[in-house]
């Protein structure tokens, strides 16, 4: 079977499970109790945020070791991740390459305007047209630019972000705050997350939920451990599904068979669109059994968000979302 762009896309998404701990001096959770025990699965989300300490050298999460000699003024941003990240600091990149800053809840389609778009879109950026906005900082995806690390080494710093869990988008908030200087805003950011997290996990449905993405029949399945959205639902609802890869895919009767009663959809289309996923599944005779269409609780979410965003304020989204679906 072909590989079909939004799975290019989505392998990008996608991660191996990376440490909860941070290396070396990079910034603290501030909870590596609760973060733990949230990795075993069990349902405790603590609330308290400790102190960001401003710095100009750190090691993330993911063992990468950034080093500035001033606050970074100029940040380009080729992950949607770092466009979430300085959202939340009340930072403007100074050019990205994806639509999140576009969406409701963060800059708005106007303003998000104002902000240059890199050519070559996610997978391929061009190089000259991100060195040529002088940036102090180069965010992206580590197993998709990490290829292009050579070309900006000598221009500028190059951070090469992995996500796999909610508590590496916590990480990363809090590293860039200290880089930043937007300690305060960092710490104000994470605590509406957590707040906002263990409310949601207090008043857990018993629903059986399920998130699948694509653009045709050929769709795939976010399981938590490879999909930061996907790792929040465990919390949430009854969400049994594994990894099987990155591409998580599964059938309809699959589907079928664990009776799913909440289903949420990200239509992945690329160039003019052609109809949502959900419209493309009705076609299968075995859709109109599944539980969650039958009773109507099939809903189509914002892809831009739900699967690329994964940072507080788009998980933050997902979570208000999720929780309305689920009661």
């Amino acid at each position: 079977m072909l590989r079909s762009p939004w799975r290019v896309i989505r392998r990008g998404v996608a991660a191996a499970v990376l440490g909860a701990a941070l290396l070396g001096c990079g910034a603290d959770t501030g909870t590596k109790e609760t973060d733990a025990a949230n990795a075993a699965g069990n349902d405790v989300t603590d609330v308290t945020v400790e102190p960001i300490q401003e710095t100009r050298r750190l090691t993330d999460a993911g063992g990468v070791t950034i080093s500035l000699t001033e606050k970074p003024q100029r940040i380009v941003c080729l992950v949607a991740l770092c466009d979430d990240i300085l959202t939340e600091l009340g930072i403007t990149p100074v050019a990205t390459n994806n639509e999140l800053l576009a969406q409701p809840g963060f800059l708005g389609a106007e303003k998000a305007k104002q902000v240059d778009v890199i050519p070559g879109g996610f997978i391929a950026p061009e190089v000259e047209a991100i060195l040529s906005h002088r940036p102090d900082l180069v965010i992206g995806l580590e197993d998709t630019h990490g290829k292009l690390a050579p070309a900006l080494k000598d221009a500028t710093t190059f951070w090469p972000m992995q996500p796999a869990k909610w508590q590496d988008s916590v990480a990363y908030l809090r590293d860039v705050a200290a880089l930043t200087g937007r300690t305060a805003e960092g710490e104000r950011a994470e605590r509406a997350f957590r707040t906002k997290l263990a409310a949601a996990e207090r008043n857990k449905s018993d629903r059986t939920a399920l998130i699948i993405y694509g653009s045709d029949e050929n769709f795939g399945v976010a399981t938590p451990g490879t999909d930061v959205a996907a790792g929040l639902f465990p919390k949430l609802a009854d969400y049994p599904w594994k990894s099987r890869g990155v591409e998580g895919s599964y059938s309809l009767e699959e589907i079928l068979a664990q009776g799913v009663d909440v289903l949420f959809v990200e239509t992945m289309s690329f160039g003019e669109p052609d109809g949502t996923l959900s419209e493309k599944l009705a076609e299968n005779p075995l859709w109109g059994k599944i539980p969650a269409v039958r009773d109507g609780n099939v809903h189509e979410v914002n892809s831009e968000v739900w699967a690329k965003g994964r940072g507080t304020r788009s998980l933050g989204i997902v979570l208000d979302e999720a929780v309305a679906a689920l009661r």
